[in-house]
């Protein structure tokens, strides 16, 4: 039986942890900074210095939080007992803090829960996102453009941007592939989440019979990586131009800037069509080589790490099935945190908060777990 996730406000409330250690830690730290910061020749090293700057402020934030979070507590728990006064007025006025004080404790505790996990660069990052059509034949491309769709209002809804690298449109309407890239804040903290393989029931429009089918599409997400991350070396490339193709339009041209990059040493493939520019496609192109070489580097060190917490969250791979969009119920179930949603059509119309909040939590209660432990 799956179990239903009801999410009471902007983050689903959280197991009640103790973070007074990890606090207090966190505190010892802070004179640590200051000292090296204060340091003669501090900004001699420009790399070191950004990093220690960068966590000196993200520690400053998480105080500042913590401070904020235990006077919210005392202030709900006096409105709590003035509620109970027999002055009605004084007991309305308690009444109405008391909500406002719960939704601002809720976004206290996941802030200083978020601030305290290890701080993950890749976070900060924008992200390569790969949708391709599964099994189902022309329903599971027209799902593939569904999901295109989802995550184009979902990144303007935060206002980010959707460039595009790559489509495969299928005859119907659909894409049999494509492939673009999000740029924004925090863009990867909140897409990681949506690598593997989504899975679509419904009744396709080409169905006479009203039968429901299955069809599935697999999602990828990549941290774009930065070339300190990964280094291509040109005697290691392979790089053709091709003439761009397509089902034509404005944004398909019929001029040799297609590029096609192919790493010899993995044999992994990259091409870029979508530009006008064939300097600007090989630009593109490079860019998600190394995203792609950043996620296999990424992959292999996550297996030496923690296969308890792979196991709540789900490896993240492109293989994993992770959620399943039922129509006929209006229902959307996400396998990797037993989460069932009954607004599916608000959900593939961008609305898609509420699950990669649920899975943000479950991942920041499992890895605070083990910082504790």
């Amino acid at each position: 039986m799956v179990a239903v996730f009801v999410c009471p406000g902007p983050f689903p409330s959280p197991s009640p942890v103790d973070y007074s250690s990890l606090i207090e830690r966190k505190r010892l730290r802070l004179p640590e900074l200051e000292s090296s910061m204060a340091q003669e020749g501090f900004f001699d090293d420009p790399e070191k210095a950004r990093g220690l700057t960068r966590e000196y402020n993200r520690l400053k934030a998480l105080l500042e939080d913590w401070s904020r979070l235990a006077k919210a507590k005392t202030d709900l728990a006096d409105s709590l007992e003035l509620a109970k006064s027999d002055d009605s007025e004084i007991a309305a006025m308690a009444a109405e803090e008391i909500p406002l004080l719960e939704e601002s404790i809720a976004a206290l505790e996941a802030a200083v829960q978020y601030a305290l996990l290890p701080h993950d660069p890749t976070e900060d990052r924008d992200a390569i996102v790969e949708i391709r059509a599964g099994t189902g034949g022309d329903e599971a491309s027209l799902f593939a453009g569904d999901l295109y769709r989802m995550y184009q209002r979902y990144a303007e809804a935060r206002g980010w941007r959707i460039e595009p690298v790559e489509a495969s449109p299928s005859e119907v309407g659909g894409f049999k592939e494509v492939v673009f890239r999000v740029a924004g804040e925090e863009v990867f903290r909140f897409l990681k989440y949506e690598s593997g393989v989504h899975r679509v029931q419904r009744v396709p429009a080409t169905e006479t019979q009203g039968r429901i089918h299955t069809s599935t599409a697999t999602v990828a997400v990549l941290p774009e990586a930065e070339e300190v991350d990964v280094e291509l070396k040109p005697e290691d490339l392979h790089i053709q131009t091709t003439r761009s193709g397509g089902p034509g339009g404005q944004h398909v041209n019929t001029t040799d800037s297609a590029v096609q990059v192919t790493h010899l040493p993995t044999g992994i493939l990259v091409k870029c069509q979508e530009g006008r520019s064939q300097g600007k496609n090989k630009e593109r192109a490079l860019q998600i080589l190394r995203a792609k070489l950043l996620e296999a580097k990424v992959r292999e060190e996550a297996e030496k790490y923690s296969a308890h917490r792979r196991n709540l969250i789900g490896s993240g791979g492109r293989e994993e099935k992770i959620r399943t969009y039922n129509f006929p119920q209006n229902r959307l179930t996400h396998h990797r945190v037993n989460l069932t949603l009954y607004n599916l059509d608000q959900i593939v119309a961008g609305s898609i908060s509420p699950v990669i909040e649920a899975l943000q939590a479950s991942e920041m209660a499992e890895r605070l777990a083990e910082l504790e432990a």
